[in-house]
Protein backbone atom coordinates (compact mmCIF):
# COMPACT_ATOMS: atom_id res chain seq x y z
CA UNK A 1 0.00 0.00 0.00
CA UNK A 2 2.81 2.67 0.76
CA UNK A 3 4.42 1.43 -2.77
CA UNK A 4 1.30 2.24 -4.17
CA UNK A 5 0.24 5.56 -1.96
CA UNK A 6 4.06 6.27 -3.58
CA UNK A 7 3.56 5.99 -6.56
CA UNK A 8 0.22 7.36 -6.88
CA UNK A 9 1.24 10.63 -5.10
CA UNK A 10 4.34 10.48 -7.67
CA UNK A 11 2.06 10.49 -10.63
CA UNK A 12 0.11 13.38 -8.94
CA UNK A 13 3.12 15.58 -7.93
CA UNK A 14 4.68 14.84 -11.93
CA UNK A 15 2.13 16.39 -13.96
CA UNK A 16 1.05 14.10 -16.14
CA UNK A 17 -2.40 14.04 -15.03
CA UNK A 18 -4.38 16.88 -16.57
CA UNK A 19 -7.80 15.99 -16.38
CA UNK A 20 -9.51 17.63 -13.23
CA UNK A 21 -11.55 14.76 -12.23
CA UNK A 22 -8.44 12.18 -12.69
CA UNK A 23 -6.70 14.78 -10.37
CA UNK A 24 -9.67 14.11 -7.70
CA UNK A 25 -9.57 10.51 -8.25
CA UNK A 26 -6.30 10.21 -7.53
CA UNK A 27 -6.60 12.74 -4.69
CA UNK A 28 -9.33 10.57 -2.97
CA UNK A 29 -7.37 7.20 -3.65
CA UNK A 30 -4.15 8.47 -1.80
CA UNK A 31 -6.56 9.43 0.91
CA UNK A 32 -8.23 6.08 1.40
CA UNK A 33 -5.07 4.27 1.29
CA UNK A 34 -3.61 6.17 3.76
CA UNK A 35 -6.80 5.95 5.77
CA UNK A 36 -6.44 1.83 5.29
CA UNK A 37 -2.70 2.15 6.14
CA UNK A 38 -3.96 4.10 9.40
CA UNK A 39 -6.27 1.37 10.61
CA UNK A 40 -4.20 -1.04 9.26
CA UNK A 41 -1.38 0.24 11.61
CA UNK A 42 -3.34 0.16 14.38
CA UNK A 43 -4.12 -3.34 14.04
CA UNK A 44 -1.05 -4.20 13.92
CA UNK A 45 -0.36 -2.34 17.11
CA UNK A 46 -3.18 -4.37 18.84
CA UNK A 47 -1.89 -7.43 17.58
CA UNK A 48 1.43 -6.62 18.67
CA UNK A 49 0.21 -5.42 22.50
CA UNK A 50 -1.96 -8.54 23.01
CA UNK A 51 1.10 -10.79 21.62
CA UNK A 52 3.27 -9.09 24.80
CA UNK A 53 0.40 -8.97 27.14
CA UNK A 54 0.45 -13.19 26.81
CA UNK A 55 3.95 -13.46 26.17
CA UNK A 56 4.29 -11.90 29.58
CA UNK A 57 1.44 -14.62 30.65
CA UNK A 58 3.74 -17.40 29.30
CA UNK A 59 6.30 -16.14 31.39
CA UNK A 60 4.14 -15.72 34.42
CA UNK A 61 2.86 -19.62 33.85
CA UNK A 62 6.02 -20.73 33.28
CA UNK A 63 7.23 -19.16 36.50
CA UNK A 64 3.96 -20.76 38.53
CA UNK A 65 4.79 -24.40 36.40
CA UNK A 66 8.24 -24.45 37.83
CA UNK A 67 7.16 -23.11 41.68
CA UNK A 68 4.77 -26.21 41.29
CA UNK A 69 7.05 -28.53 39.80
CA UNK A 70 9.64 -27.24 42.46
CA UNK A 71 7.05 -28.55 45.31
CA UNK A 72 6.28 -31.29 43.67
CA UNK A 73 10.19 -32.58 43.40
CA UNK A 74 10.02 -31.61 47.03
CA UNK A 75 6.81 -34.00 48.60
CA UNK A 76 8.20 -36.67 46.59
CA UNK A 77 11.64 -36.67 48.03
CA UNK A 78 9.77 -35.83 51.72
CA UNK A 79 7.60 -39.12 50.78
CA UNK A 80 10.60 -41.27 49.36
CA UNK A 81 12.18 -39.70 53.05
CA UNK A 82 9.24 -40.85 55.19
CA UNK A 83 8.37 -44.37 52.91
CA UNK A 84 12.30 -45.55 53.84
CA UNK A 85 11.79 -44.23 57.49
CA UNK A 86 8.28 -46.67 57.69
CA UNK A 87 10.24 -49.04 55.81
CA UNK A 88 12.98 -49.14 58.37
CA UNK A 89 10.37 -48.79 61.38
CA UNK A 90 9.06 -51.52 59.93
CA UNK A 91 11.66 -53.91 59.78
CA UNK A 92 12.96 -52.58 63.32
CA UNK A 93 8.98 -53.58 64.70
CA UNK A 94 9.23 -56.94 63.11
CA UNK A 95 12.39 -57.87 64.79
CA UNK A 96 11.10 -56.37 68.20
CA UNK A 97 7.93 -58.77 67.60
CA UNK A 98 9.93 -62.01 67.11
CA UNK A 99 11.43 -61.59 69.56
CA UNK A 100 8.40 -60.75 71.77
CA UNK A 101 6.66 -63.37 70.08
CA UNK A 102 9.53 -66.43 71.25
CA UNK A 103 8.47 -65.90 74.65
CA UNK A 104 4.70 -65.99 74.25
CA UNK A 105 3.09 -69.74 74.22
CA UNK A 106 2.47 -71.13 70.76
CA UNK A 107 -1.23 -71.71 71.18
CA UNK A 108 -1.49 -68.03 72.39
CA UNK A 109 0.45 -66.87 69.49
CA UNK A 110 -1.83 -68.57 67.14
CA UNK A 111 -5.02 -67.48 68.86
CA UNK A 112 -3.90 -63.95 68.30
CA UNK A 113 -2.83 -64.26 65.01
CA UNK A 114 -6.18 -65.74 63.95
CA UNK A 115 -8.04 -62.79 65.17
CA UNK A 116 -5.75 -60.15 63.76
CA UNK A 117 -6.50 -61.57 60.64
CA UNK A 118 -10.36 -61.60 61.53
CA UNK A 119 -10.13 -58.19 63.38
CA UNK A 120 -8.60 -55.91 60.82
CA UNK A 121 -5.27 -56.37 62.37
CA UNK A 122 -5.68 -56.02 65.58
CA UNK A 123 -6.07 -59.23 67.48
CA UNK A 124 -5.69 -58.04 71.38
CA UNK A 125 -6.94 -54.56 73.17
CA UNK A 126 -6.57 -52.59 75.98
CA UNK A 127 -9.05 -52.56 78.60
CA UNK A 128 -9.04 -49.20 79.95
CA UNK A 129 -11.39 -47.69 82.10
CA UNK A 130 -13.91 -50.40 82.20
CA UNK A 131 -14.23 -50.20 78.21
CA UNK A 132 -12.52 -52.42 75.20
CA UNK A 133 -10.13 -50.40 73.25
CA UNK A 134 -11.16 -52.81 70.46
CA UNK A 135 -14.54 -52.56 69.77
CA UNK A 136 -14.85 -49.20 72.01
CA UNK A 137 -17.65 -50.47 74.36
CA UNK A 138 -18.10 -50.63 77.84
CA UNK A 139 -18.10 -53.86 79.68
CA UNK A 140 -21.17 -54.66 81.90
CA UNK A 141 -20.80 -55.90 85.62
CA UNK A 142 -21.03 -59.76 84.91
CA UNK A 143 -18.31 -59.11 82.24
CA UNK A 144 -15.67 -57.18 84.45
CA UNK A 145 -16.10 -58.94 87.85
CA UNK A 146 -15.36 -62.25 85.34
CA UNK A 147 -12.32 -60.06 84.71
CA UNK A 148 -11.21 -59.15 88.33
CA UNK A 149 -11.83 -62.70 88.97
CA UNK A 150 -9.46 -64.41 86.08
CA UNK A 151 -5.83 -65.10 87.20
CA UNK A 152 -3.14 -62.70 86.25
CA UNK A 153 -1.58 -65.15 83.80
CA UNK A 154 -5.00 -66.37 82.27
CA UNK A 155 -6.43 -65.31 78.89
CA UNK A 156 -9.53 -62.62 78.81
CA UNK A 157 -11.40 -62.03 75.84
CA UNK A 158 -14.02 -59.79 75.32
CA UNK A 159 -17.07 -60.40 74.46
CA UNK A 160 -18.85 -58.15 71.70
CA UNK A 161 -15.35 -57.99 69.70
CA UNK A 162 -13.58 -61.34 70.80
CA UNK A 163 -10.11 -60.21 70.99
CA UNK A 164 -8.28 -61.16 73.77
CA UNK A 165 -8.06 -58.39 76.56
CA UNK A 166 -4.76 -56.46 78.00
CA UNK A 167 -4.98 -56.17 81.74
CA UNK A 168 -3.87 -52.41 82.73
CA UNK A 169 -3.61 -50.62 85.94
CA UNK A 170 -6.07 -48.31 84.39
CA UNK A 171 -8.61 -51.16 83.42
CA UNK A 172 -11.09 -49.70 86.44
CA UNK A 173 -10.93 -53.32 87.84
Amino acid sequence: MRQRAARDQQRLDSGAITSPKDLENLQREIASLAKRQGDLEEVVLEVMERRESAQERVTELTERVEAIQAKVADAVGRRDAAFAEIDDEAGTVTKERELTAADIPADLLKLYDRLRAKQGGVGAARLFQRRCEGCRLELDITELNDVRAAAPDQVVRCENCSRILVRTPDSGL
